[in-house]
C-alpha cells in the first residue's frame, strides 16, 4: 500500500499545483479552461490514438469485460437513482446524481495514471471503460434528462446524441487509431514522434487542469456530495469487483485494470453536463472536488488490492 501510494502521489502533487496556482489567480478561470481545451482536443487525443494504434478491435472489446463493468456500473447508477428518487427528486436530478456516483475521471486521470502504474497492456481496458462511459452512460442521462422536461424523446435527439459522439476527439482519436491499426498502416517516423511528442504533455497537463479546475468548486450541498462520494469511490469499484471477478470471471489482469478505472473520482465533465442542463450543479461540483480529495488515499488503497491479484 505504502509504495503505491508512493507511486501515485506525484499525480495527485500535480493536481495539488494545479489547484494551489487556481487558488493564488496565477491561473484564473479563463486560463483553466484553455489548458482543458488544450488537452481535450490535442494532447490527450494524440495520447489516445497513440494507444489505440497499438490494439486490435478484439484486444479492446471482450463481451465479458464489457458486460462486467456495464452490470457493475448500471447497479450503481440505479442505486444512486433510488436513492435520490426516496428524497423525493424530480427525475432530472435523480439521473443527474446517478450519472455522478459512477462517471470516474477515466480520459484526464485514468488513461495517464493507470497506463502508467499497471503497465502499456492497461491502455485496452481503461479505454473500454472510457468508451462505455462515453456512450452508454452520458446518452443515457441526456435521454432520462430530455423525458422528465418534455414528456417524449424524439428521433432528432438520437440523430443529435450520434453526431456529439462523432465530435467528441476522445471517441474520434481512438476509432481513428484502431483504424489505423485494423488496416495495418506503418506508422512514419515523423507521425509517430508528433503523435509521441504532443501525448507527452497529456499527462501533466490534464493533471494541472484537474487541480486548477477544483479551485473554482465550491462545496455546497454537502451531505448529498457525501454520499455521492462514497457511491464513486468506494460502492462503484466494489459493484464492477463482484461482477468481474465471480459473475463474468474476466482475466484478472482486465478485471483488476478495471476495478481501478471504477475506483476513480468523479469526473470532471459531469459538471459540463451538470451545468448544460441546469441540473444540481453545485451538488456536483462539491462531488468532483470530495471525491478528488479523498481519492489520495483511496485510488491507491484499490490499485495495491488489484495488483496483489
Amino acid at each position: 500500500m505504502l509504495a503505491i501510494f508512493i507511486k501515485t502521489l506525484p499525480f495527485f502533487a500535480v493536481i495539488g499545483l494545479g489547484w494551489f496556482a487556481g487558488r493564488i489567480r496565477v491561473f484564473p478561470a479563463q486560463a483553466t479552461a484553455a489548458l482543458t481545451k488544450f488537452v481535450f482536443y490535442f494532447a490527450l487525443s494524440a495520447m489516445l490514438f497513440n494507444f489505440s494504434a497499438q490494439l486490435s478491435l478484439d484486444q479492446l472489446f471482450d463481451p465479458a469485460f464489457a458486460l462486467a463493468y456495464l452490470c457493475g456500473s448500471v447497479l450503481v447508477w440505479a442505486l444512486g437513482m433510488g436513492a435520490a428518487l426516496a428524497r423525493r427528486l424530480p427525475a432530472a436530478e435523480a439521473a443527474m446524481e446517478a450519472h455522478t456516483a459512477m462517471t470516474g475521471n477515466t480520459g484526464f486521470l485514468g488513461v495517464p495514471m493507470l497506463v502508467m502504474l499497471l503497465g502499456p497492456a492497461a491502455a485496452g481496458p481503461v479505454l473500454m471503460v472510457l468508451a462505455i462511459d462515453l456512450i452508454v452512460f452520458s446518452s443515457l442521462f441526456t435521454l432520462i434528462v430530455t423525458k422528465a422536461r418534455h414528456g417524449r424523446v424524439s428521433w432528432s435527439l438520437f440523430g443529435a446524441l450520434g453526431l456529439g459522439l462523432l465530435k467528441n476527439p476522445m471517441i474520434v482519436s481512438m476509432a481513428a487509431g484502431l483504424a489505423w491499426a485494423a488496416m495495418k498502416l506503418p506508422m512514419p517516423q515523423p507521425l509517430g514522434e508528433f503523435m509521441t511528442l504532443l501525448g507527452a504533455a497529456a499527462t501533466p497537463v490534464a493533471l494541472f487542469a484537474i487541480g486548477a479546475s477544483l479551485a473554482e468548486r465550491s462545496a455546497e450541498r454537502v451531505r448529498p456530495a457525501l454520499w455521492l462520494s462514497f457511491a464513486k469511490l468506494v460502492l462503484h469499484p466494489l459493484a464492477v469487483a463482484v461482477m468481474a471477478l465471480w459473475v463474468f470471471q474476466v482475466e484478472i489482469y482486465a478485471a483488476g485494470v478495471m476495478i481501478a478505472a471504477a475506483a476513480l473520482p468523479v469526473a470532471g465533465n459531469v459538471y459540463i453536463l451538470a451545468s448544460h442542463y441546469g441540473v444540481a450543479p453545485q451538488r456536483v461540483s462539491a462531488s468532483i472536488l470530495i471525491s478528488t480529495a479523498v481519492s489520495i488515499l483511496t485510488v491507491p488503497a484499490v490499485i495495491a488490492w488489484v495488483t496483489s491479484l
